[in-house]
C-alpha cells in the first residue's frame, strides 16, 4: 500500500533547473568582457614578465623536547624581539639548523655530544 501512495504524489520540478539559466551572463556582457580582454593583453606585453617563485612544500612535524630546553626557545624570542627581530619558534629550529649545517663535522659532532638522548614519543601525563 505504501508503495502506491509513493508512486501516486506528483514530483515537483527541480529548481535549480531555472536558476541555472538565470546565472549565465546575457550575451552583451560576455562582448563587453572580450573587447576588454585585447587591452588587458596589450598592457602586459609592455611590461617585463616575471617568473612566479614557487612556495616550498612545507611539512609538519612533531617532537619531544626537554622543558629546559624548550624554555631556551621562548628565552631566544625574547631575544630577538629586543633586537627588533621578532621571531616564531619554527623560524629559530630552521636557523638553528642551518647553522649545524654551516659547522664543520669536528664542531657538528662536539654541538650533538653536548645534547643528552631522550625517549621518544609522547611524555607522560603527571
Amino acid at each position: 500500500m505504501e508503495e502506491n501512495v509513493k508512486s501516486a504524489t506528483p514530483r515537483r520540478p527541480r529548481a535549480a533547473s531555472s536558476v541555472s539559466k538565470a546565472a549565465t551572463p546575457p550575451p552583451k556582457e560576455k562582448a563587453a568582457e572580450s573587447k576588454a580582454a585585447p587591452a588587458k593583453a596589450k598592457k602586459a606585453g609592455s611590461q617585463p614578465k616575471v617568473a612566479k617563485v614557487k612556495k616550498p612544500k612545507l611539512v609538519r612535524d612533531s617532537f619531544t623536547i626537554p622543558k629546559d630546553e624548550y624554555e631556551v626557545l621562548d628565552q631566544l624570542k625574547q631575544r630577538c624581539a629586543k633586537l627588533s627581530q621578532p621571531s616564531k619558534k619554527s623560524e629559530l629550529l630552521r636557523a638553528g639548523l642551518k647553522a649545524l649545517a654551516a659547522m664543520a663535522d669536528k664542531n657538528l659532532l662536539t654541538a650533538l655530544q653536548a645534547v643528552p638522548s631522550i625517549k621518544t614519543g609522547r611524555p607522560k601525563k603527571d
